[in-house]
């Protein structure tokens, strides 16, 4: 199976002018985009402009502490910033909206980017589209199961057992958990 991803990641300009990666991440901001968006085309890495980061799916991104761009994919965002006002309360709200702001979700969410420590967890109470570690190998968790991930896909529906580390943030776990309905890569089956 050819490694297709299915969105792009912002977290600024990580590389130099020669395509060295140099940090990682420039900014609190950080966003999952759609690869296609309105024919729009960039040349990867390109000097002084933001770094490409890219991802098997959404929950993959999420995982690595990334929310939905409010640009590109809109009514992503609006859901994911609905829903974390219902699982995390309301913080600042854009105004007039009952979601929470994209600054508000970012300060919230940085320092569990940055986690060393991964708290054990059960998979069982864990919602699908949340990512774990079992073992030394990332999974997602699927209705009826967990699918390990790969830079190709998922592999086949495996049965959860035991406890595994949680990759997701915690932030964006409550948002899962309160109804936000994480893309997956299409190996994953629905």
């Amino acid at each position: 199976m050819e490694a297709r991803g299915t969105l792009t990641g912002n977290r600024g300009i990580l590389h130099d002018d020669d395509r060295r990666i140099i940090r990682s991440y420039q900014t609190r901001r950080w966003i999952a985009c759609r690869l296609n968006y309105r024919g729009v085309r960039r040349e990867v890495m390109a000097p002084r402009r933001w770094t490409e980061l890219f991802f098997l799916d959404e929950a993959t991104s999420l995982a690595a502490g990334h929310r939905p761009c409010f640009f590109c994919r809109h009514d992503e965002a609006v859901r994911f910033a609905e829903l974390w006002v219902a699982a995390r309360g309301s913080g600042r709200l854009t105004r007039g909206s009952g979601r929470a702001r994209a600054a508000e979700m970012d300060r919230e969410l940085h320092p569990s980017r940055l986690w060393a420590d991964h708290p054990a967890v059960d998979p069982a109470t864990l919602p699908p589209g949340v990512m774990i570690e079992v073992g030394d190998s990332p999974a997602v968790v699927v209705t009826g199961g967990l699918r390990f991930w790969s830079f190709a896909g998922y592999g086949p529906l495996e049965q959860l057992a035991g406890d595994a580390l949680l990759l997701t943030p915690p932030p964006t776990v409550a948002v899962i958990t309160a109804g936000y309905d994480v893309g997956l890569h299409p190996s994953a089956g629905r």
